[in-house]
């Protein structure tokens, strides 16, 4: 009896311990995903992965929290293509207070099932930029805005005719608006002060999802963030213009120090990697080419004045024509603000270069008037250590060679191990005394 007693007592005890986690997983699980900075290839690649995972887990919904000033077009297509064929829903959520969706941010939450932002977000300023920065001309320019207003129609028409004229006068005028104004145009369903606020609103609410009614169940929704894996983490930090100009002069400074002393691989190596990783970022970015060519005629410059010093004249021009070259490249007129590299980095990066070529030309200079020193001349002052007693004869060592020696007169006596230097040279035979 007592048996049967303690096991059911150890039943009832397993079956409250299994009871709270079963009670979790019921829960529907919500993945959370941040999506900040710019709109570029590995972002995209983020937010297959995390729509992808959702589906698999079969998640209630996905939760992008996004603030970005915009990006890639083709980065954004392909994103909204992901967003419209996921098989869960997708909310996109501008947030925090302060947060913008701009440009290509915008058409992204225009493509989600359900759209919110945070009370003091904003929205817009979608026209299309080239990629250096400046406004497209002519035709071209109307048939890409035509393009992006036939994308955002489909998945803004059903939201009404005030939220898609919003919408187009976004592309067609980059106009941007507050959350407030989103909303009361109808093109964002909530406005929601945090991520709880958001799976509130969210519980109950319904939408036409792939053809078929859907409702939210997220008051007890479990919430799993799903966070960008390091190589993503790194491609989103390659398309940092000041990491991006950082890269460059590294590269190129590295580049040029393995042409002045050929025969070595590191210089070579480092620098032909960091041109490698500043180019993926350039080529992401809105760069003017132009400026290129300036950067290109400053270590030619440099290199110039090293093999044929003309007392710093061409390392000057170097720097004044690598700032040029580095603002000319990122700083165009037309290129957006977050793409823009730090005017003092770029000054300070090409005042220390200089200053670097400088000395290097200081050193070589220095070389070159130092009186020739060869054969016998060149060991005089030469210290080293008695392998022998010297006296009328012995042995001493210089550096790694073996000399005969005899003791000057003016010499201590000099025993073996002690510290000598050399005050003649006779021939073969060096005349040393005790140091």
């Amino acid at each position: 009896m007592k048996l049967t007693h303690i096991a059911f007592l150890l039943l009832v005890i397993t079956l409250l311990a299994f009871q709270p986690a079963r009670a979790q997983s019921d829960a529907p699980l919500v993945i959370i995903m941040k999506v900040e900075g710019a709109i570029i290839p590995a972002m995209q690649d983020y937010i297959a992965r995390g729509l992808e995972a959702a589906d698999q887990r079969g998640a209630e919904a996905v939760i992008i929290e996004m603030n970005t000033p915009g990006g890639s077009i083709s980065s954004m297509q392909e994103i909204i293509q992901d967003i419209r064929a996921s098989n869960v829903p997708v909310v996109v959520y501008v947030t925090p207070n302060g947060a913008m969706a701009g440009s290509a941010g915008a058409l992204i939450t225009m493509a989600a099932h359900v759209s919110a932002m945070a009370p003091e977000a904003v929205i817009g300023a979608a026209s299309p930029i080239d990629s250096g920065g400046q406004n497209i001309e002519s035709t071209l320019q109307e048939k890409i805005k035509e393009i992006m207003k036939a994308t955002i129609r489909p998945l803004v028409e059903r939201r009404g005719s005030k939220a898609l004229q919003l919408a187009q006068d976004m592309v067609d005028k980059a106009t941007a608006v507050t959350a407030e104004e989103a909303y009361k145009a109808k093109l964002i369903d909530f406005i929601a002060t945090d991520q709880n606020d958001l799976l509130d609103k969210l519980d109950g609410f319904k939408i036409n999802f792939n053809g078929e009614d859907f409702t939210f169940h997220t008051a007890q929704a479990q919430t799993e963030p799903l966070d960008m894996s390091f190589l993503e983490r790194f491609l989103l930090l390659l398309t940092d213009p000041n990491i991006s100009f950082i890269l460059l002069a590294i590269g190129v400074q590295a580049i040029i120090i393995e042409i002045s002393s050929p025969g070595g691989w590191a210089a070579g190596f480092i620098g032909a990697v960091c041109i490698t990783l500043a180019a993926y970022g350039m080529g992401i970015l809105s760069v003017n080419w132009f400026g290129a060519i300036f950067l290109l005629m400053a270590f030619v410059l440099f290199i110039l004045d090293i093999k044929a010093p003309t007392h710093g004249a061409l390392t000057i021009a170097g720097v004044a024509s690598f700032i040029v070259g580095a603002l000319m490249l990122f700083n165009s007129p037309g290129t957006p603000q977050f793409q823009r590299v730090s005017v003092p980095l770029v000054v300070g990066t090409g005042v220390f270069i200089g200053l670097l070529f400088f000395g290097i030309l200081v050193f070589a200079l220095r070389a070159q008037r130092a009186p020739a020193r060869m054969g016998a001349e060149s060991l005089l002052g030469k210290t080293g250590t008695a392998r022998t007693v010297v006296d009328e004869a012995g042995q001493v060592q210089l550096e790694s060679e073996l000399w005969s020696a005899e003791k000057s007169p003016e010499s201590d006596p000099i025993g073996k191990g002690d510290h000598i230097q050399v005050v003649e040279v006779k021939g073969l035979r060096l005349i040393v005394k005790k140091k």
